[in-house]
């Protein structure tokens, strides 16, 4: 396998290795199938290698996301020849940082179509270069955005008109010169976005202001970075929570809610859970005494569970991301991808208080000053028939034997 040299490394190169990654367990499977042990032995032995470098790819474009830089030692600049966009995000930090100081004053970019009706007290805009390296941030820790539909949005408001995947129906075939007969009339649906303003605060020590620009910006995109995480973990559970919950009851019930969803949407659907869930899923034995859920033979950090003909890729949360509410372990089923839309309009405000009390908490007292941060989104249903919202009460068991295979 071709040693990956440092200067290349980038999230092209972590796409190239999973893709290698899935030729190799083809070549191992085949392999296998045809009882050359030796070649099949070599192939896993190889994909244990992806695996490992795979993870530590991972692990360094999350560090280099962090600290906006290809280098986290260098404090944010690239050792590396500064280009166009090294510079312009310099001079972002710059700006930023001064504004800091400055107690960030009331900014308004040119062509804002969010002032009207948003933000009427007004705020300091964060440079868009900064807003992309929050948005990094955000993006380089697991979080349910990553299993929704994510629509980069520029305005206050909008619409997008959709074809649910269950509907389509493919074209007719037509004769040449003939007419197009008429076929049934194919259903769509008009969804609305209304960009709404989430806050929140951080307090911040007045010796922060005396740091480097480098490190009063990190402290921002962090922070920024972190709630704008959490909001959305909140929001896409908000809008999940607006199906009517089903008690899956046991093993069968989940099952039957996994046929459920159809052709339509199984092939791209998975079990999504939390910490809870995965101890209730990893006790399930068949009448064998196999473990059910059982690791990805291709990606060991993903899971399958085998249910009766069928194999559920699952993915599992902590349960500070997805709680576990009123003794209901959450059983989310299918494809949020279809079924959820974040509309994320990637803008971030930020205000300053150094007289202000939030709780027990006293600026001027404490000699700190609380930074208010603001991020727009809306989060909304896609296509409601593109998952279920499942649950599990806690001390369930199993179910039969024949549905656990």
């Amino acid at each position: 396998m071709e040693v990956i040299k440092m200067a290349q490394i980038n999230k092209q190169t972590l796409y190239q290795l999973k893709a290698d990654r899935v030729e190799a367990l083809k070549v191992a499977e085949s392999a296998l199938a045809e009882n050359r042990m030796e070649d099949h032995e070599a192939g896993m032995a190889k994909i244990k290698e992806f695996n490992d470098q795979i993870d530590k790819v991972e692990k360094l474009l999350e560090e280099w996301e962090r600290f906006g830089s290809q280098d986290p030692s260098a404090g944010g600049v690239p050792h590396a020849e500064q280009g166009p966009e090294v510079k312009s995000y310099d001079a972002a930090v710059k700006s930023f940082a001064a504004a800091a100081r400055a107690g960030f004053p009331k900014t308004k970019a040119a062509g804002d179509f969010m002032s009207e009706g948003v933000d009427p007290d007004g705020g300091y805009t964060v440079p868009e270069d900064i807003s992309t390296k929050i948005i990094q941030f955000r993006e380089s820790k697991e979080s349910l955005m990553d299993e929704v539909q994510v629509i980069h949005v520029t305005t206050k408001r909008g619409k997008r008109t959709i074809k649910k995947r269950g509907q389509h129906q493919g074209f007719a075939t037509v004769a040449e010169a003939a007419k197009f007969g008429k076929t049934a009339t194919p259903q769509f649906a008009v969804l609305e976005y209304d960009i709404k303003k989430r806050g929140g605060y951080l307090p911040v020590t007045n010796e922060l202001l005396e740091d480097s620009d480098n490190n009063i910006a990190a402290v921002a995109v962090e922070w920024l970075g972190d709630e704008a995480r959490v909001t959305g973990n909140k929001e896409i559970l908000a809008v999940i929570g607006k199906k009517d919950p089903q008690d899956l009851k046991n093993l069968d019930g989940i099952l039957a809610a996994w046929v459920k969803l159809g052709s339509a949407f199984r092939s791209t659907s998975k079990l999504i859970t939390n910490d809870d869930g995965l101890l209730w899923l990893g006790t399930l034995k068949d009448s064998n005494g196999r473990y059910l859920l059982t690791p990805n033979p291709a990606d060991p950090q993903q899971l399958r569970l085998c249910v009766g003909p069928h194999t559920l890729p699952v993915k599992t949360y902590d349960n500070d991301t997805i709680p576990t509410a009123d003794g209901k372990i959450p059983m989310i089923l299918g494809d949020l991808k279809e079924g959820v839309a974040y509309w994320d309009r990637r803008m971030f405000t930020i205000k300053v208080f150094d007289q202000a009390t939030i709780g027990d908490f006293n600026a001027a007292a404490q000699d700190m000053t609380l930074w208010r941060g603001d991020l727009r989104d809306d989060c909304t249903l896609w296509d409601d028939g593109a998952f279920i919202n499942g649950y599990i009460a806690a001390g369930s068991v199993a179910g039969s034997g024949e549905a656990a295979g």
